[in-house]
């Protein structure tokens, strides 16, 4: 059955991200410098300015920030999965991620849920990560 949705467009500045999914690795970028661990990948450290950069395999496991779920199919490749759950998780290691919660009802879904990565394998290029409760 062929993928209906949107799909990341993959760029210099996230294939090693993109990469990482493929292998089923959450990677982020951190600063030589300073250390800090950021998303998205940019070419510098938005704390200090520093070009240093490494990508660093992330856990996979965070928190819940803040969610929505929808209702309401605003493209239609998602009027399937309907009602579903987007969220913003924070990693362990700092970074925050736009991902959908899945293997949980809309229902229950919290602030501050422990979440871990679960990947999605689309094609040859797109691995995509959502998160399901701890």
């Amino acid at each position: 059955m062929p993928y209906d949705k949107p799909l990341p467009r993959l760029n210099a500045d996230n294939q090693p991200f993109w990469e990482g999914c493929r292998k089923h690795e959450l990677r982020f970028q951190q600063c030589g410098n300073c250390g800090h661990v950021r998303w998205p990948p940019s070419s510098l450290c938005p704390r200090c300015h520093s070009t240093e950069v490494r990508w660093l395999i992330s856990k996979g496991t965070g928190r819940i920030f803040t969610f929505a779920v929808y209702h309401t199919a605003y493209h239609p490749g998602f009027a399937p999965d309907l009602p579903y759950t987007t969220a913003v998780v924070v990693l362990d290691e700092g970074p925050r991620l736009l991902t959908n919660i899945v293997d949980c009802p809309p229902g229950e879904v919290k602030c501050d849920m422990p979440v871990e990565v679960v990947w999605v394998d689309i094609d040859d290029a797109i691995t995509l990560p959502k998160f399901k409760p701890l």
